[in-house]
């Protein structure tokens, strides 16, 4: 047990330092490694990538609400857009973490794979979408929140390689697309956790202390470090070049994705 302890304190803590310094990366990062400590425990295999986005989704509720208020704060976040976007958000993530909980673990686990290998390529790259002048309609807005919500509760994130790109598109400045991404992550893990939750609930082969598909300890811990661990990697972000960063974050993520394709 207090092997378990430690390695969810450990993955709270890169979590969080991850998400810190480049403003994504929470979910991208606990989704595969928990599904490794969940496969280490022998748990029944066909349930363990549905508790690990679960778990991830989870996490996101609590990191979301302290991110978006940091950044509410300075003044950055587009209440407006979050607003008219959330609608959308909440039925795409609902009804992703719905049609996830149907799919069997083999599928969800390259489906996460391959994800999580294009935003590495995405990091390398430094792909920068261009830039339009339309305003996000009321249409676009229920459109691409369904989608960044679908898509992000079946990967278990909190959208930001989703949202970001989105609000860049319609000329939404980095550093307000940033931040009103931070506050769509809480109606995507609402939502996302809400139907894992209601989906796993009464699952045989599930472990002891779960609530739906939510692993109630591994959510705890990655909560405590990852709290802690954010702000300091915010802070080391001001210090090391933005390039540097992103080809780091990049090469771990492939390592991740690497081991979640071919193990």
């Amino acid at each position: 047990m207090m092997t378990e302890v430690i390695l969810y304190l450990l993955t709270g803590a890169v979590a969080g330092l991850s998400a810190g310094l480049l403003g994504i990366g929470g979910g991208l990062i606990i989704v595969p490694i928990l599904f490794f400590i969940f496969s280490s425990q022998q748990l029944a295999a066909e349930h363990i990538m549905h508790m690990a986005l679960a778990t991830s989704l989870a996490t996101i509720i609590v990191t979301s609400v302290s991110s978006a208020w940091a950044h509410h704060k300075r003044g950055a976040v587009l209440w407006p857009i979050v607003f008219n976007l959330s609608p959308g958000i909440l039925i795409g993530a609902w009804l992703g973490a719905m049609f996830a909980s149907t799919l069997a673990s083999t599928i969800l686990k390259p489906v996460f794979g391959v994800f999580e290998l294009l935003v590495a390529i995405h990091l390398l790259v430094n792909y920068k979408p261009a830039r339009h002048t339309t305003s996000i309609s009321r249409t676009k807005s229920i459109t691409g929140g369904t989608v960044i919500g679908s898509i992000s509760a079946v990967v278990g994130i909190g959208g930001g390689t989703l949202t970001v790109p989105f609000l860049l598109w319609h000329s939404i400045s980095i550093r307000n697309a940033v931040a009103s991404s931070a506050a769509c992550g809480f109606p995507i893990a609402v939502a996302g956790t809400a139907a894992y939750v209601i989906s796993g609930w009464n699952i045989e082969g599930l472990p002891a202390y779960t609530l739906g598909y939510v692993n109630l300890p591994a959510f705890a811990m990655i909560i405590i470090t990852s709290m802690i661990t954010a702000p300091a990697g915010a802070a080391l972000a001001h210090k090391l070049p933005e390039r540097t960063l992103r080809v780091f974050f990049a090469l771990f993520l492939l390592v991740l994705s690497f081991k979640m394709l071919l193990l």
